[in-house]
């Protein structure tokens, strides 16, 4: 019998974490719906509970992680983090929500972002990814928080 990938992960993680796919890649799925935990966090690379490989860069909500495909949204460094990004984690049930501006900060948070969120009543950090990273981490252990991570510049 031959697998998938994305099957094989499925199967091989079943007692802890699910899989499926979603846009071409695949969301791990943690127990009881919490925020998946940063294993670590250097350029480049950022490693997620639940996930054999590190992202890049990722989006983190309750219940999962997935890679954050920035063509999906129009998302680049300037404008910055579109609605449409945070609305995802929203959908995934974060009331929380923190924004990684990336390792030197150059990635760009619009005010129409954060008024979209601010709007909805959502809590919001914009911070530099390493911080960003610890203050997920630290929010993760007791709130539903959902996270965009860049990890280069």
């Amino acid at each position: 019998m031959s697998f998938t990938r994305t099957t094989y992960l499925a199967i091989q993680t079943a007692s802890r974490t699910t899989a499926r796919p979603l846009a071409g890649d695949f969301v791990v799925v943690t127990e009881k719906n919490r925020s998946p935990r940063i294993n670590h966090v250097s350029w480049g690379r950022l490693e997620v509970e639940g996930r054999a490989e590190p992202y890049k860069d990722a989006k983190l909500f309750p219940g999962g992680s997935r890679e954050w495909n920035w063509r999906e949204t129009g998302t680049n460094h300037v404008p910055g983090i579109q609605q449409a990004d945070v609305q995802e984690l929203l959908d995934h049930g974060a009331k929380i929500i923190v924004l990684s501006r990336g390792m030197k900060e150059c990635l760009k948070v619009p005010p129409e972002t954060l008024e979209f969120l601010k709007k909805r009543q959502i809590e919001a950090h914009v911070l530099p990814t390493a911080e960003a990273a610890q203050l997920y981490n630290r929010l993760a252990e007791t709130e539903s928080v959902g996270g965009l991570f860049h990890t280069t510049c």
